[in-house]
Parts: structure tokens; C-alpha cells; sequence
């Protein structure tokens, strides 16, 4: 490879590491090609960006972005491939889904929302990560909660209320 295609790589590689805020280092190495073609279809129907890369670019790449991905340099040995989502838990999903008929791929590191999360023992708690929004939905679902009671609360004594009012005025007469 020409140092000008290289140099075209690593930025191409840069550009969607600063775009994307969820990706995973995984190896998916000695997959038959028809596992390969699986794991491939598979992340094309989830919307999971998969990349094979050389671990030099990647490195190059990864000091090039606006973040700290330091921790992640530990992983750049052997065979390395990306998956770029936009949900921070679905790579870890379609992983774990994956291997009940293959012992790969293999988590290596994921970067998740500016954290980063090395080795294969994290999957489980990946998979139970939130993204954004479903958080922000939860939060909404919480601040509701206690405006829906009183409104409850509200309509069903109303006429209870009504009532009372009714009965201390005609005492008071």
C-alpha cells in the first residue's frame, strides 16, 4: 500500500471515529468465509458498521481524533475489526447473539459515550449499557410519574371534594 492510500485511510478511519460516539475493537479472526458473510449481514441488518483495519492505521487514526482513546492502544494486537453503531449496547447484542454458534468475535475494547471499556469480560455489562435517548425517555418517565399522580389524585376526589364543600357549607347555615 501506497504511503498517499495509507495517509487517505487513516483519515477516512479519523473522520468516522470523531463522527461516530459508539464503536467496539473486536477480532473475528479464523471465521470461515461463511461465518464472515454472516457476522457481515448480520451487522448490515442492525445498522452496525463493520471495518477490518490494521492495528498502525487504527493507532495513527485514533491519536489523530479530539479524544482520549488512550486506553483503548492496549488492544491493537492481532487481528482487529470495528463495529460503528449508533447504539451504544446493539454491537454488544449482536457479540453475544453471535456466538451461540461461534466462539468469535471477540471484544476487545468499545468506546462508548467518551468512556472506554477494555476486555472480553465486559460484554454483559455492555449489553445492559442505555443510550442517550432510551435514558432521557426514563428520566421523562420519572418526572411524570409524580404530575400524573396528583392529576389522579385530583380527578378521582373531585367530586369527594365537591362533596365535603357542599356538606360544611349547608352546616354552616
Amino acid at each position: 500500500m501506497r504511503k498517499e492510500e495509507k495517509q487517505m485511510l487513516i483519515e477516512d478511519i479519523t473522520q468516522q471515529l470523531s463522527s461516530c460516539s459508539n464503536f467496539y475493537l473486536t477480532d473475528i479472526s479464523n471465521l470461515n468465509a461463511e461465518k464472515t458473510s454472516n457476522l457481515r449481514r448480520l451487522c448490515f441488518n442492525r445498522n452496525i458498521k463493520l471495518m477490518v483495519v490494521k492495528n498502525a492505521l487504527l493507532k495513527k487514526a485514533m491519536e489523530r481524533t479530539d479524544r482520549d482513546m488512550s486506553e483503548l492502544y492496549v488492544t491493537l494486537t492481532g487481528a482487529t475489526s470495528i463495529m460503528f453503531s449508533e447504539s451504544g449496547n446493539a454491537p454488544a447484542k449482536l457479540i453475544k447473539e453471535f456466538r451461540k454458534t461461534s466462539n468469535r468475535p471477540i471484544l476487545k475494547g468499545a468506546f462508548i459515550e467518551e468512556a472506554s471499556y477494555v476486555g472480553d469480560h465486559q460484554l454483559d455489562f455492555l449489553i445492559s449499557i442505555k443510550s442517550k435517548n432510551e435514558l432521557i425517555g426514563d428520566l421523562v418517565a420519572l418526572l411524570q410519574s409524580p404530575v400524573r399522580n396528583v392529576i389522579g389524585s385530583l380527578q378521582s376526589g373531585g367530586h369527594k371534594i365537591s362533596g365535603i364543600l357542599q356538606t360544611l357549607s349547608e352546616k354552616a347555615e
